[in-house]
């Protein structure tokens, strides 16, 4: 594959053809020939899904316990903004820039969820020269794990209605249901419903709610389950609703975790994909970061590990959201510990964040930058300071881009002891990322990680929210409202207010206001809704304004996509 088409100069994005079209004209190899060539993973150890994607059969996953484990790196980001900072398409380019310098590389993402597809994020396979392919698999139904994961979840709560329907042996108290059901799709119709209308025979009549998939309890406890049996007994803890005396009731109690483990057996195999160069690609569930923990699966990451020397990985919005959720529920929950974090900024973000309207981001402003720049220092900060995390800073490099604004960034990130490299992988893919591989692996061999959590295990809920509030979001601190309170409370007389907290909230600011751009501080924390996820193994602190169910925009992405005679699929990026 030719990685600068055209002939145009390296870092010039004249001419590049959409996303679409430059996956279609990818000469993708057959997965099993990923799979040998690059990992070393044979061929009866596949479950292919046709000839370019595959799971990795169960049974052979277990011969790799043992196996001595690669280098773990994380990629998050700045706090997001309308311009877009590359984050997926920095994992791809800098794997594929890892294998350049020779590096046996690997990415560990998400799977991307249909609700932002059609809506407004648009898909998650990286974007330019730096792709995770067959990229409309990927982007729309893929292998179908998202599918068994709400085919699962709606079996609960079918389990759950109808068993109050049934008679209700356990004296559940309908209106202490807590289980929704799901849907991929970004919906506001569904997020507040009645359902049991029409008479006896349609059940108990209760108000409801939808929630997206990705949102959903059971798709953290399949990111965070390390086999059948665990899965098993995480489904068992999930608590759905309580009793007329009190007690919570369990997904065990209503035996259901054999029935949803065999819905979700297939999907709980890691799935294999490549990049545009062949590189391997673990790509394996999709949890929200500002409603959920973020992070890919930890069985696709413990395989990628053991197969290769370094996994790139990523966790979804900037390192106050995804980052703080990586080390605090993935890693404290798992045990895995990262070497390094890679902490990806545009000089555009940092003007936005300075101040600078969208429509004038292309005119130079070296002082916008610098401005805009405190958010980049905060997170790397928060990294170096809170976790013990050794950084690097990848700018992700466009055309419009001044040497000075650039030079402005290197700076920023001196300022805390941190390189800053910039990167060119969407336009020339891995030689593109070959100077931040090598920065990279500059970092890894220097060995040195002090690695901790933000708040140890011991501390009560609300300590640990005001330990995350203080320490990452530099607030004053966390209020909460009477029905949060009343919330915690009842979280607590049920014995598991020794969990980790998950903070939903806002992924474009330090604070709960999405408006509060650059490095906000002395701000507030306010929860209006606590949420067990006991199954998980954490309890979801929702602030702000935040939504577990998305609505579209004005203009969805949706109206700009075709699909012609022949299947091809345009406006899908």
């Amino acid at each position: 594959m030719p990685i600068n088409t055209g002939g145009r100069p390296a870092g010039t994005p004249t001419g590049l053809p959409s996303d679409v079209e430059i996956a279609e004209a990818a000469d993708l190899w057959p997965i099993a020939r990923v799979a040998e060539e690059k990992l070393g993973v044979p061929d009866e150890a596949l479950v292919p899904y046709g000839r370019h994607m595959a799971k990795l059969d169960r049974a052979w996953l277990s011969t790799l316990d043992g196996a001595p484990p690669g280098k773990l790196v994380l990629v998050t980001g700045i706090s997001p903004t309308p311009a877009g900072e590359g984050k997926t398409t920095t994992v791809v380019g800098l794997t594929d820039g890892l294998r350049h310098i020779g590096v046996r590389a690997t990415a560990a993402l998400r799977e991307p969820s249909m609700g932002p597809v059609f809506g407004m994020k648009g898909g998650a396979a990286g974007g330019g020269y730096a792709q995770v392919v067959p990229m409309t698999d990927i982007n729309l139904h893929f292998t179908g794990d998202f599918a068994a994961i709400a085919a699962a979840n709606n079996l609960l709560a079918a389990l759950l209605d109808n068993h109050v329907h049934q008679g209700n042996a356990l004296d559940i108290d309908p209106r202490t249901v807590t289980w929704k059901r799901v849907v991929d799709m970004n919906d506001r119709a569904l997020r507040e419903v009645v359902i049991g209308l029409g008479g006896t025979g349609n059940g108990i009549p209760r108000e409801d709610g939808w929630d997206i998939v990705v949102a959903s309890e059971l798709m953290a406890i399949f990111c965070l389950a390390t086999s059948l049996t665990d899965l098993k007994e995480r489904i068992g803890r999930i608590v759905v609703a309580h009793t007329r005396d009190g007690a919570p009731v369990t997904a065990a109690d209503l035996d259901a975790p054999e029935a949803l483990a065999i819905l979700l057996a297939g999907a709980l195999q890691p799935n294999l994909v490549q990049t545009l160069e062949h590189s391997p690609v673990f790509v394996h569930g999709g949890p929200f970061a500002n409603i959920a923990h973020g992070c890919n699966s930890v069985l696709a990451t413990r395989t990628a590990l053991a197969l290769s020397e370094v996994v790139v990985t990523e966790a979804g919005f900037g390192a106050d959201l995804g980052a703080e959720k990586f080390f605090d529920l993935k890693c404290r929950l798992s045990g895995l510990e990262p070497s390094a974090v890679v902490v990806v900024a545009t000089v555009k973000a940092l003007k936005y964040h300075g101040g600078v309207a969208v429509a004038d981001l292309k005119g130079e402003d070296v002082g916008a930058v610098r401005a805009g720049g405190e958010n980049l220092r905060r997170h790397l900060q928060n990294l170096r300071d809170v976790f013990g995390v050794p950084a690097l800073v990848a700018i992700n490099r466009f055309p419009h881009d001044t040497d000075a604004e650039v030079e402005a960034v290197r700076q920023l990130a001196g300022a805390e002891e941190c390189a800053a490299f910039t990167s060119t992988h969407a336009v020339d893919g891995g030689p593109g990322a070959a100077e931040l591989a090598a920065g990279l692996q500059t970092l890894l061999d220097k060995d040195e990680v002090d690695f901790g959590f933000c708040y140890p295990d011991d501390l009560g809920m609300v300590e640990k929210a005001e330990a995350v509030a203080r320490r990452i979001y530099r607030a004053e601190g966390v209020s909460w409202s009477a029905r949060a309170r009343r919330q915690l409370d009842r979280v607590a007389a049920d014995g598991y207010g020794h969990l980790p907290v998950c903070f939903a909230k806002t992924q474009y600011s330090f604070s709960t206001d999405p408006k509060a751009l650059g490095a906000p501080e002395g701000h507030v924390v306010d929860v209006r809704e606590v949420r067990l996820s006991a199954g998980a193994g954490f309890v979801v602190l929702i602030a702000g304004d935040v939504m577990t169910m998305p609505g579209l925009p004005r203009v969805p992405a949706s109206a700009g996509m075709s699909i012609d005679e022949e299947g091809r699929i345009r406006g899908l990026s």
